[in-house]
């Protein structure tokens, strides 16, 4: 084999291949190979480095050099001076890493210096699509140490006194699920993986099988040990091809490998693995519909009892865990109990991973421990919000979580406490809204997006969701009056405490949580007939002040004629026939069109 001065990792996650990261790629082979380096410079392809906002991201070793935002056009420049002369291109580099005599590591940037990377250990290291890679970085140990060196009962016992939870939202002991699933006997049992991820903004579990796809395979085999299961399922979304396409790669490799299949390491247990797409409903990631689903029924949820462990996937005891709960579990054997139950809070265990997203500087995918503040990933982490605008709220949980008001940002971020003021942590969405957004607006949001995705099974869900939209529709259209919020606050409990899934359980946790921090809002709906944060349209009107110039320009755009006034001379817009497009104050050069 030829000696490997450099490796270039490219980024192949979802955001940075929609930024034509398989073009960098592309253009480095011809670089590298018209320079007579193919053979000294290795170009990687890998998972998500985190940083999405600065996509397409490229890194070159040994230097850890950090390029972001990196366009076909850059690549020549990179081989020539980078990897031909050794000079660092700084002008491409990720500002933070810039130094004057070296490149600063990435590790002590702003955004990973508080991170703590253990679902995430791998991704944007290693080639998620070659098991070799997986393998030098310890895959695979945890699944040889149990099967060889402990007993079901030891593998288990492992998983209780890690404390890790469920990290798809519930925050179930994963350890006591194994427990149970152990407990009942049937002549075939199934272990699950739910990676049906559609909570909006989230985009954790999918990082995760793009970038580490063994990990969770790994997991699932020793899940399968434990609870005494032989085959299992992945559910996936189909809207997430990469993910589905290094899956199914990993599973190949690892069934050639002798790491799927019969009298796996030579202890006569056996376990396979199929995948099985979803057509993106999110009532699928509740269990029991995720179960039907795949069984080949209508996604819809199940009453329980009896519950999976004892009657799932096709009346057979079955347990389900998602895609960030089983990248813990092979560190977690290799690493020990006492290490990953060190880190967190006393209730809440080790790490979670959140997606950034709304209105934040670093969009992207963090990992920290239990227990770290809102403020630190928002403002330290995150960077804040874009242009010097105030934090207002941030949203966990999607649309079965809460709206958190700046007051909390102090908070630690763990099961226990984002319960207690009326959120929940949820799969790791977190969405970050700033000064400019309605929080009415918002819950409207989120019920929208509740009332779309609801199976219909159960008339509360059915019904009480999209009552609740409508009534919300009428505080944004600023025909509510203040009985409204009473009624609405009796509806949320009526859908809270008569759903069948949790899906309706929580769907009213938005209306919720924002009138319990942001009734003012609601009720400026109501009372003054106008929206604080501007957003609700029916409640704008667009103003020409005495700045106009006559120029005309604005009624030029107008798509309803509703702008009068001759040239030189104050324009007028009618109420009556504006439609609140807002052209005019975009086209506007004098700043004489106010919003109000």
């Amino acid at each position: 084999m030829d000696f490997v001065r450099s490796h270039i990792l490219v980024c192949g996650g979802t955001g940075c291949t929609a930024s034509k990261s398989p073009l960098l790629i592309e253009e480095f082979g011809k670089q590298l190979k018209a320079a007579g380096l193919e053979r000294e410079v290795m170009v990687i392809q890998t998972g998500c480095f985190g940083l999405c906002e600065l996509g397409p991201v490229v890194v070159v070793y040994p230097e850890g050099a950090f390029y972001s935002r990196i366009t076909p056009a850059d690549v020549e420049t990179i081989v020539s001076e980078h990897i031909l002369k050794g000079r660092i291109v700084a002008r491409l580099l990720y500002h933070e890493t810039v130094s004057h005599d070296s490149v600063n590591s990435l590790n002590d940037t702003n955004f990973y210096k508080k991170q703590l990377r253990i679902a995430l250990r791998n991704c944007g290291v290693i080639n998620p699509e070659n098991i070799d890679e997986y393998i030098a970085m310890d895959g695979y140990q945890a699944l040889a140490k149990a099967l060889t060196e402990q007993t079901p009962d030891e593998v288990i016992q492992i998983m209780i006194d890690s404390g890790l939870r469920g990290r798809g939202g519930a925050g179930f002991p994963t350890g006591r699920k194994w427990q149970y699933a152990k407990s009942y006997k049937g002549d075939q049992k199934y272990v699950l993986c739910n990676a049906d991820e559609g909570d909006p903004g989230a985009f954790m579990d999918r990082s995760i099988l793009e970038g580490d796809p063994h990990s969770v395979i790994e997991a699932m085999i020793i899940a399968g040990y434990a609870i005494g299961a032989s085959q299992g399922y992945i559910y996936v979304r189909a809207e997430y091809p990469i993910a589905v396409q290094r899956l199914e790669k990993a599973i190949g490799q690892a069934r050639e490998y002798g790491l799927l299949g019969q009298n796996i390491f030579g202890t006569g247990f056996g376990f396979d693995l199929s995948i099985r797409l979803g057509a993106g409903a999110f009532v699928c990631g509740e269990e029991t519909a995720l179960i039907a689903s795949i069984e080949g029924c209508r996604g819809e949820p199940r009453p329980r009892p009896p519950f999976p462990a004892e009657r799932g996937l096709f009346g057979r005891p079955t347990m389900n865990n998602n895609v960030e709960t089983y990248a813990n579990i092979p560190w977690i054997l290799i690493n020990g109990t006492e290490a990953f139950a060190a880190i967190g809070t006393e209730n809440s265990k080790g790490t979670k991973v959140f997606a950034l997203g709304g209105k934040i500087v670093n969009t992207g995918l963090v990992e920290v421990p239990m227990g770290t503040t809102l403020r630190e990933v928002i403002e330290e982490i995150g960077g804040g919000c874009p242009g010097g605008k105030k934090f207002k709220a941030a949203q966990t949980g999607g649309p079965s979580g809460g709206c958190i008001p700046a007051e909390h940002i102090d908070k630690p971020i763990d099961y226990e406490s984002l319960s207690a003021i009326g959120s929940m942590m949820g799969s790791g969405g977190l969405i970050v809204m700033d000064e400019d957004n309605c929080m009415v607006d918002m819950a409207r949001y989120f019920l929208d997006f509740t009332v779309d995705e609801s199976c219909g099974k159960c008339t509360p869900c059915r019904i009480g969701t999209r009552r609740l939209h409508q009534m919300l529709d009428k505080f944004t259209e600023g025909r509510a009056t203040l009985e409204d919020i009473d009624m609405m606050e009796e509806l949320c409990a009526h859908i809270s405490k008569n759903s069948l899934c949790a899906l309706g359980q929580t769907a009213s946790n938005p209306v919720l949580s924002t009138l319990r921090y942001f009734r003012d809002e609601y009720e400026a709906h109501v009372r003054d007939r106008k929206c604080p944060a501007r957003v609700c349209k029916s409640l704008l009107q667009y103003l020409i002040i005495d700045k106009c110039r006559g120029c005309t320009a604005c009624k030029r755009v107008c798509p309803t004629d509703a702008i009068s006034g001759e040239v030189k001379k104050l324009h007028v817009i009618d109420q009556e026939k504006c439609v609140k497009c807002g052209a005019c104050m975009e086209t506007c050069k004098f700043a004489a069109i106010i919003k109000e």
